[in-house]
């Protein structure tokens, strides 16, 4: 979401129009007349980041309902996710119905994102949020109230699932491109943090809730909650005024067309070396921080005994990690340095993947888990707010069209490979293995010409801002 008039800029990173050549591979985006540049062409000389809070006096109040409103939405988006799980799971018994819902909840989010960013660049991110969220919640009354008249078909479901997921792949890149919208740009990675830490409290809050409420009363009032928690989203957006973000093709008087915007947004990403670094790894790494993530529920089961407090104190030292290291990011800010940040937090992984993988002690173990929770917004908080800092406003939905795509292929990529892996190798080798290949991942980032480029740009950067 949106409040002060954006500022149009142009990309001090992107591909030259005239030469097809990539220029500096990375600096903050610097502000730029709109009808003075083409939208192809580039800035070479990055600029540090421009503190622009004169420009946005209201962004404390903005940021707090925007962030307020958007975890009441997703804490009702949480409790149906569970709840549907675990309705699947106790009325059919079956993997392949688990398989398909988790099919239509993932695919189609990963297919329109990249529809939706173009949706961002083009109309108001308020008013694509706001019709994102009440789709989401008509589709989830019109399911409750089917169920309620005794309807319970799986194909329902199934597609209450497709719709929601479309829904979620229009509203992230929206959401994400938003932000930058509201919040300074200097402020950017606090409120980042800020927001990882509300959504890692909210993996603990949500299970309980949803099991409470599934246990005492039925999936229907969940979905009503759903429905409340919605409107309460919608109800806090609406306070907030947002602006449609100024495109330079715009002022200078061309009207571009939508598929026109989709291969901009391509040619963009190809162009762009330092946008297609930072995505390229952080789509590696997303997918090799599965392991950890998602078998060491398998390992503790299978090492340490298969009591039910011992799985639940794994997720809890993951989950309070993530906590304290959004807080963390929040009150300190992060390096000056992001790129460094990226890098050493990709080392830090490699080193309690194998620190996991070796473990014979559980609550060192434990303890492994709770530092993988704390590097987590290192490296996800930086990535997204390297990318809000670096890319002009008015091409941030396409390139958060992208991450969405990679956040909604990642886990469920990440268990095929993985997870038959479990199955025939013990999970401690696939921790260390993880880890290993996490060594590798960043000395070919930083060895490739577009990293060090990158890595030379950033300290030049963070001197400038020091």
């Amino acid at each position: 979401m949106s409040h002060p008039e954006p500022n149009t800029v142009s990309d001090p990173t992107a591909e030259d129009a005239s030469t097809g050549t990539d220029a500096e591979p990375y600096g903050p985006r610097a502000t730029a007349d709109p009808a003075a540049a083409s939208h192809d062409t580039a800035d070479p000389s990055p600029a540090p980041p421009t503190d622009d809070a004169a420009d946005k006096p209201r962004w404390r109040r903005d940021a707090t309902i925007f962030l307020g409103g958007q975890t009441v939405s997703l804490f009702g988006s949480m409790l149906v996710q569970y709840a549907i799980m675990w309705h699947l799971t106790l009325e059919t018994k079956s993997g392949s119905v688990l398989a398909l819902a988790t099919v239509f909840g993932f695919l189609p989010q990963a297919v329109v994102s990249i529809f939706g960013g173009v949706w961002a660049d083009r109309l108001n991110r308020k008013f694509l949020i706001i019709a994102a969220d009440a789709s989401i919640a008509v589709t989830t009354l019109a399911l409750a109230l089917l169920m309620l008249s005794g309807t319970e078909d799986l194909w329902l479901i199934y597609a209450a699932l497709a719709i929601r997921s479309v829904g979620a792949g229009i509203q992230m890149p929206a959401v994400s491109s938003l932000l930058p919208q509201l919040v300074p740009v200097s402020k950017l990675m606090r409120v980042n943090g800020i927001n990882g830490s509300i959504q890692s409290a909210m993996t603990l809050l949500a299970p309980a809730v949803a099991a409470g409420v599934y246990a005492s009363a039925s999936i229907v009032a969940i979905f009503f909650v759903d429905v409340v928690t919605a409107v309460i989203g919608i109800g806090l957006l609406a306070l907030i005024p947002v602006t449609k973000v100024l495109r330079a093709d715009e002022a200078a008087g061309e009207k571009v067309g939508y598929f026109d915007d989709l291969v901009g947004g391509l040619r963009y990403l190809r162009g762009h070396t330092f946008v297609r670094w930072v995505l390229g790894l952080y789509a590696v790494v997303f997918l090799l921080i599965v392991a950890p993530s998602y078998l060491t529920p398998l390992m503790v089961v299978r090492t340490f005994g298969e009591e039910v407090w011992k799985l639940t104190a794994n997720e809890l030292a993951f989950s309070f990690g993530a906590i304290l290291g959004g807080v963390l990011l929040a009150t300190w800010g992060g390096l000056k340095n992001r790129v460094a940040m990226i890098v050493g937090a990709t080392f830090v992984f490699g080193v309690l993947s194998v620190g996991l993988g070796l473990s014979t002690n559980m609550w060192v173990f434990f303890t492994f888990m709770f530092l993988l929770g704390v590097a987590v917004p290192a490296f996800a908080t930086t990535s997204m707010t390297v990318l809000q800092e670096t890319v002009e406003p008015d091409r941030q939905g396409r390139v958060f069209g992208f991450v969405g795509i990679v956040m909604a292929l990642a886990m469920p990529l990440g268990m095929l490979i993985f997870g038959p892996l479990a199955d025939r190798f013990s999970v401690e080798s696939l921790l260390i293995v993880s880890g290993a290949l996490m060594f590798l991942v960043i000395a070919i980032a930083v060895l490739v010409p577009s990293g060090r480029r990158a890595m030379r740009a950033a300290d030049a950067h963070s001197t400038v801002a020091a």
